[in-house]
This record gives C-alpha cells, structure tokens and sequence, in this order.
C-alpha cells in the first residue's frame, strides 16, 4: 500500500511537471508561482502527515508493549517490527523532502523564465526610451528650423569685413553656436531694430528651452545607457543561472536558445528522467549516498535564484529611482506654458514615456517580494507555522 501511494505521488509530480513548463507566460507574475508553491508543498505535507500517522500510532502502541512485556520472544518480535516501523518512517520523511526539493526546482525554473522575459522586455524599453539622436535634436538649437533660418539671415546680412563663420565643429556646438548667433544679430548693421526683435521673437523660446534643459535631457540620454548596460549584465548573470539550474538534469542548451527555440519540452523530458532515476535509488539502501547527492544538486541552485533575486531586485529599485529622477528633471522646465508652440511634440512624448516607465518599474518589472515567510518556503521548504 505505501510503495503504490508512493507511485501516486511520482506520477503527481510529473504531472506538475508538464504544467509548470505548459503554462507559463511571460505575463504570469511571480507571486503567483510562490502561492503555488505554498499550495503544492503543502499537499506533500499533508499526503506524508497522513500516511505517516498510523504509522507512529502502531509505533506507539509497540514501545508500550515493550515496556509491559516480560517474555523474549515477544520483546524480540516487537523490537523487529519498531525497527521495521522507524525504518518506514525514515524512507517517508526521505521522499517527502526529496518531494518538496522537486517542487522547489520546478517552481524555480518557472521563475527562472519569468523574470528572463522581464529582463528582456526592459532591455528593449531602455533602448527605446531615449536614443542620442532623439536627445540631440531636442537639446540642441541648432537642430530646430528656426534657429538653422535666423542664422542663415544673419549669414546673408552681415558685414563682410567684420562678421565671421564659425568652423563645423564649433557650429555644431550649443553653447558657441548660440553666443555667436547673437552676437552677429545685434552687431549686424544691416538689419533694422525691428527685424532684430522680430528675428530674436521667433527663437526665444528655443534657445531657452535648449539652454535649460540641455544638460538635463543628456543626463536622461547616459543614465538610461548606464540602465541598459547593467541590464545587460542581468541577462548575462540570468543566463549563467540557468546552466546551473539545468546542470544537474543534463539539460546544456543555453537559455537564449532555449527560448528562441521554445525547446522547454526538452527541459521537461530532462527532469523528468532525473525524478524518474531519483524516485528509483531513493528505496534502495545500496544508493542512499547517490540519491541524497542528487537531492543536494537540486537544492544547490534554488540557492543561487535567491541571490540572484536579490540581485534583480536591487536593479529594478535604482531603475525605478532613475527614472523619478528623469521625471523631475522634465517637469522642472518653468517656460513649458509660455513655449508650448514652439517645444518640439518629442519632449512631451519622452515625458510620457518617464511616466510610463514609472509605472512599470512598479507593476510589470517590480521587485520580487520574496522575504520573510515566503523566503523560508523557497530556501527550506516549509512555513512559518511548521
């Protein structure tokens, strides 16, 4: 009866298997994967709980009869069948913990292929949040038309003998490419007082805004590339966990490669012959030492997923920081009102974009809450109330 209830629970965990690799979605969220984990420890629980209690029952019963009997040969038979029932009871409390470590991988392999997707979504929202170029022409005048037409009448209009052009590089240049612009329109004696304030009214509020917020939106430009390159090193960390995760099942296909190629079946054939020759050496005296060797290898790395959540989540705390930085920064231009006509519609864009991804970095890529009791289910196995 123990040996086929003992089956039931092998057959029940493959088929938790299935489901884990089935069902996942870049979508599910992590807390979810922890409730189940809860759930699913829990069921092993409660089944060992319920084959282990007749068990300590009859061991019960056989100490008290040990006491209060006299003759050898009952005491002999009764010391056999206490041995046979502690024996029992160990092998129960192997399975169960050998049950639970089960769970625990593949529930970790679950969060393994969740937050690899988050990463990547992030790697692709900072590589399209603020690119130089779109940071170059709305921090630099000379990339408005405006501006580019009051400096080629000043061009036209000068004094030959006087006025002077400045080289590429420094007419590309803001802050000497501005100073120089104006100082040609009032040293220009060929245009009138009028056509000077004129010329000055249709640039006011783009030299401005640009000499405002120029350091602004190029600090927003580098920190989001600082953002994106340790994004990068997460992926890389991430990737590096899955071959450890996958080593014990002789699993050696990267992760990248793995979902590109959505090959998680043979992640799942994997695991599956590692229970399969787990749930097999476990009965057997011989190979306690091998099975309590492959039990640790599946423990190792649920250890790993826990530094590195740390990791991850240290990551998402300075991105969502950065960015209510970012949002500061461009809500702090005080002419937003005065200019609204003449500030390019990309600027509004980028700080819809910075309140966008605020919201983000608090719902879609927010921090793994796995801490206190939850952080005891993961690393042991158990809850708080065990």
């Amino acid at each position: 009866m123990v040996q086929f209830t003992k089956q039931i629970t092998v057959i029940m965990l493959f088929a938790i298997s299935s489901v884990c690799f089935s069902n996942i979605n870049s979508d599910q969220e992590i807390e979810h994967v922890i409730i189940e984990l809860k759930a699913e420890i829990q069921n092993v629980q409660l089944y060992y709980l319920n084959l282990n209690k007749h068990l300590y029952d009859e061991l019960y019963d056989v100490s008290k009869a040990l006491k209060k009997s006299l003759k050898a040969k009952e005491q002999i038979k009764a010391l056999i069948k206490k041995n046979r029932l502690q024996e029992e009871l160990s092998q129960n409390k192997l399975s169960e913990v050998s049950d639970i470590s089960k769970i625990r991988y593949l529930k970790g392999l679950q969060i393994i292929k969740i937050l690899y997707e988050k990463t990547l979504s992030l790697d692709h929202h900072f590589a399209s949040v603020a690119t130089f170029n779109e940071i170059n022409n709305l921090s630099n005048p000379n990339h408005y038309p405006e501006f580019a037409k009051m400096k080629d009448v000043i061009k036209n209009k000068q004094d030959k003998k006087v006025g002077f052009t400045l080289s590429h590089i420094l007419g590309d240049n803001i802050y000497t490419s501005v100073v120089h612009s104006l100082v040609s329109l009032f040293t220009n004696t060929n245009s009138s007082k009028a056509e000077k304030e004129e010329s000055l009214q249709e640039v006011e509020c783009i030299l401005d805004f640009t000499l405002r917020m120029h350091n602004d939106l190029n600090t927003i430009y580098f920190e989001t590339a600082f953002l994106q390159k340790s994004n990068d090193n997460i992926i890389i960390e991430l990737e590096q966990l899955f071959v450890d995760f996958t080593k014990p099942i002789k699993y050696k296909t990267p992760l990248k490669e793995c979902r590109n190629a959505d090959d998680w079946d043979a992640v799942r054939e994997k695991l599956n012959n590692f229970l399969k020759e787990l749930n097999t050496i476990i009965e057997d005296d011989s190979q306690r030492y091998k099975a309590h060797k492959m039990q640790i290898n599946l423990e190792f790395p649920i250890d790993r997923l826990l530094q590195f959540i740390t990791q991850y989540n240290m990551h998402i705390d300075q991105g969502a920081k950065f960015y209510e930085k970012f949002g500061i920064m461009l809500n702090s231009y005080e002419n937003e009102n005065q200019c609204a006509t003449k500030i390019p519609p990309e600027y509004s864009k980028l700080k819809a974009n910075i309140k966008t991804s605020i919201e983000s970095f608090n719902t879609a890529y927010k921090p793994v809450e796995i801490n206190g009791s939850k952080m005891k289910q993961v690393l042991y196995g158990i809850n708080e109330y065990d």
